[in-house]
């Protein structure tokens, strides 16, 4: 059975210089653990870092046989490749709009070289939301690449603020989607979390939250009733929403009281799920939770995904193959959703 992964994480070499010659946060430091073997410290503010080791960091950097060998081995046929956390929208505006264009053409080399392996997730600069709407236009134009790959807040902001809605306006119009991935907490929620570290704040439980939030902030906006073709990708099986579907439903349909702030959108929050978003299995290799978010929203609306590298390749594929679902859906979920997202022909 084919099989795309819709998560596949990269780094540059100029992106993780950049990062390490950094004094203020966030930062890469490399350091020496307790058995003398060198691991990557990333760190977001104080007390707060995510850890990995040197042999981690050079699979993220390696973008040619290694890696095609490790999806060789599994059975993955094609990778959606994007930069991973924290992005270039962390740096200020000037130094982060010269490494989301280098990134997007380092990556589109690698598309372009090995075209039946992978595709690309465009990394956007977004203090200026006109400039990376116009480097979205142009990473797909002309670099060849698959979308944009942005994450869950933006210095503590979110998509659904009027000055980022250029980005998706293009996004829509070239038929392209955003995948929208897990970082910390913005800084105004990162407080509760922070006395526990980025083992609360980041896979824990810090990324589905925010993430989610992001989500549902999109679709209370009003976005999706203004770019109705706009498509938004979120990974580790939704982060929740599915299993909240019926809840955040009677919320909405509630009566309003006089004086309320109320969500702009024209739909039921579950229409939007099921018409706008692609939920994948990203990091999420566990059939209960598989099975709660298929009931909620059906084949249609889910794709295969790993995490990589952070993530076990064979046991993604483990997971999928042993899904307790109709050979047609698993197909869809295993390649033809991605195929038809990803494949701007068929976008309308």
């Amino acid at each position: 059975m084919k099989k795309i992964d819709l998560e596949a994480h990269f780094v540059t070499k100029e992106y993780l210089e950049h990062l390490r010659a950094r004094k203020e946060f966030p930062k890469l430091e490399t350091i020496e653990d307790e058995n003398r073997r060198k691991i990557d410290r990333v760190w977001y503010e104080p007390g707060m870092c995510h850890t990995r080791t040197i042999e981690m960091t050079h699979r993220l950097l390696d973008l040619g046989n290694s890696r095609l060998k490790e999806m060789e081995a599994a059975a993955i046929d094609m990778q959606l490749l994007s930069l991973c956390d924290p992005g270039c929208d962390v740096f200020d505006a000037s130094e982060a709009a010269s490494l989301a264009k280098k990134t997007n053409e380092r990556l589109s080399q690698v598309v372009k070289q090995y075209p039946d392996k992978f595709m690309g997730m465009a990394t956007l600069s977004l203090q200026f939301p006109i400039e990376a709407a116009n480097e979205l236009e142009r990473a797909i134009n002309e670099l060849g690449l698959s979308g944009a790959n942005i994450n869950s807040n933006i210095r503590g902001e979110y998509l659904d603020d009027f000055k980022y809605w250029p980005i998706l306006e293009k996004a829509e119009k070239l038929r392209v989607p955003i995948s929208l991935h897990p970082t910390v907490p913005s800084p105004s929620m990162r407080k509760p979390y922070a006395v526990y570290g980025y083992s609360l704040a980041g896979g824990g439980l810090g990324f589905a939250a925010e993430t989610a939030l992001h989500a549902m902030r999109l679709i209370c906006s009003g976005v999706f009733d203004k770019y109705p073709k706009l498509k938004i990708i979120l990974g580790h099986l939704g982060e929740g929403l599915p299993f909240f579907l019926n809840r955040l439903d009677l919320g909405f349909l509630k009566p309003p009281t006089p004086g309320e702030i109320r969500p702009k959108c024209e739909r039921k929050p579950s229409d939007y799920l099921r018409t706008n978003f692609i939920v994948t299995t990203s990091g999420m290799f566990f059939h209960p939770s598989f099975l709660c978010v298929y009931l909620a929203l059906g084949g249609d609306n889910m794709a295969f995904a790993i995490d990589y590298p952070f993530m076990e390749s064979n046991s993604a594929v483990r997971f999928i193959e042993t899904a307790p679902i109709c050979e047609s859906d698993l197909d869809k979920i295993s390649h033809l959703n991605a195929e038809r997202l990803l494949d701007r022909r068929y976008a309308d």
